[in-house]
């Protein structure tokens, strides 16, 4: 990430949301009602054309805030608003500048709304699973890490995390619902959350 502001940084990810659209769908058909590939990419769409009315010195949480509300608010599925707290818990975080301290805390305390939300837990087959591993990777971090050296830790223990999700069963979601039959596919959202993170390949 050779410019890791956030405006930077969610303009990157909805560039790697788009080029993944067909294999988030693809994954979703699988193990779900495989609708998240186009709510994912719409709402960066979104994400695209409200950020384009910022203005350039917007600070980090004006751009994060800005985010959270498109996911919030005008996303469907279940994945939208999720996406959203964690957005919205990383907004509070942020000052004028996204700090590897920052992103820490914002992405810890997302975790803890999504799963005080959806009652997820790692191995249940969702988002959890790379967020959480995400986590702990920016939790260990020296405090003298750089952010773009924060994230790559981020990223990394999330797509790990994501290709953790493909030998799970299912036990939340709608890919609990097909048993057996998701086993073997990645889970949709966590693969996105590789994505927000920096990573071009997640599976």
């Amino acid at each position: 990430m050779t410019e890791p502001t956030a405006r930077h940084w969610i303009l990157g990810f909805a560039d790697r949301v788009t080029a993944a659209e067909p294999r988030l769908t693809a994954y979703d058909q699988a193990a779900g009602d495989g609708d998240f590939g186009t709510n994912i990419t719409g709402a960066v769409t979104l994400v695209r054309t409200e950020l384009a009315a910022l203005p350039e010195t917007a600070s980090a949480s004006e751009v994060l805030t800005t985010t959270a509300t498109v996911f919030l608010d005008r996303v469907g599925g279940t994945s939208g608003p999720l996406f959203g707290l964690l957005f919205q818990a990383l907004s509070r975080a942020a000052g004028d500048t996204l700090t590897p301290a920052a992103l820490a805390q914002g992405t810890a305390e997302g975790l803890a709304a999504i799963q005080r939300v959806g009652e997820a837990q790692v191995g249940d087959k969702t988002l959890v699973d790379a967020l959480s591993p995400a986590v702990d990777a920016l939790r260990s971090l020296a405090p003298d890490t750089g952010v773009d050296k924060a994230f790559e830790a981020a990223a990394a223990a999330a797509v790990d995390g994501a290709r953790s999700t493909r030998d799970i069963r299912a036990r939340r979601g709608r890919a609990s619902y097909v048993g057996d039959h998701a086993v073997g596919v990645p889970d949709p959202g966590a693969v996105t959350i590789g994505l927000l993170f920096g990573a071009s390949e997640v599976d």
